[in-house]
């Protein structure tokens, strides 16, 4: 096998990575033990090789340009590994360690996986979590991510789709809304109702809404003077403030409905529901962070966590 690197070149690559790491070069240099000059050295040095400009300087502060950002992700993952492969090599990957990144839509997000966490760290304390909150599809390579939560599995064979839960689906409303508009009875009724939108941001397009009829799921285009785009807690809240109707997942209302602040419609045409699934790249040897983060995830919630 040809070297590539030599034992200088990777030790500028660990304190490029400290400084993207604290966008700062005095701080790197306060984290690594060296001067300031040191790391400033380190990272000029990496720019000469790869012909690239890694960061923008200015006299207060540093910050990645877009080709320091794809490096430094590259490289804190190849660090990663090469942490991981010594544990595994002296039997010390009896406890996971590391930053482990993962993204996932907020509403799961709030509801489902961020409760867990605390659980999570106090079991594996070594290990620090970054989490990304949004609906949009994120870039593993690019973006640095070691996991992502999705409402679908992507056509990608690089990565692993594993199904956490399927989330009921459930029509709500508060009682101030139907008070003045009334109840919905059937599925007709909708379209005299205002019904709270959402619009996917991945598409572009709203979501419509699906019922259970004749023992098949049934797509209903619905209208409405509100519409999220986005982040669903919207219109969690619009329709707790009387908005109007809303269909969103049942453990996002499950608390108000108990609680009488809003009131469950139409249960007869109940019983859809939407996959929320954990994606993961495909590597020979994945790091013991992600493979212990993926167990803790499905044992909690493959289980209908409520």
């Amino acid at each position: 096998m040809k070297r590539n690197f030599d034992d200088l070149l990777l030790g500028s690559i660990e304190l490029f990575c400290l400084a993207a790491e604290l966008s700062s070069f005095t701080a790197a240099a306060a984290a690594a033990s060296v001067t300031p000059a040191a790391v400033s050295r380190s990272v000029s040095r990496l720019e000469e090789r790869l012909g690239v400009r890694l960061f923008v300087r200015t006299t207060r502060q540093i910050r990645l340009t877009d080709g320091g950002r794809v490096y430094f992700e590259q490289c804190r993952q190849a660090l990663s590994q090469l942490v991981d492969a010594e544990r595994l090599v002296t039997g010390g990957q009896a406890a996971p360690a590391g930053l482990l990144r993962i993204s996932m839509p907020t509403p799961y997000a709030h509801y489902r996986v961020l409760p867990l966490l605390p659980q999570f760290r106090k079991r594996y304390p070594q290990v620090q979590v970054d989490v990304h909150l949004s609906n949009r599809n994120i870039d593993f390579a690019d973006e640095g991510y070691d996991l992502a939560i999705r409402g679908r599995a992507p056509d990608d064979s690089n990565l692993i789709a594993r199904k956490l839960e399927d989330a009921e689906l459930v029509l709500v409303a508060a009682p101030s809304y139907l008070k003045r508009a009334g109840k919905p009875k059937t599925l007709d009724d909708l379209q005299k109702h205002d019904c709270i939108q959402f619009e996917l941001p991945s598409t572009g397009r709203k979501i419509p809404w699906t019922f259970r009829l004749d023992g098949r799921d049934v797509d209903v285009a619905t209208k409405g003077s509100y519409c999220c785009l986005d982040d669903v807690l919207g219109v969690a809240t619009l329709v707790r403030s009387g908005a109007g109707l809303v269909q969103t997942y049942r453990y996002i209302v499950e608390k108000d409905v108990r609680n009488g602040d809003l009131v469950e419609l139409m249960p007869q045409f109940g019983g859809s529901s939407r996959p929320f699934i954990l994606l993961y790249p495909h590597a020979r040897h994945l790091s013991l962070r992600v493979r212990t983060f993926v167990d803790f995830l499905v044992d909690n919630l493959t289980t209908g966590l409520r």
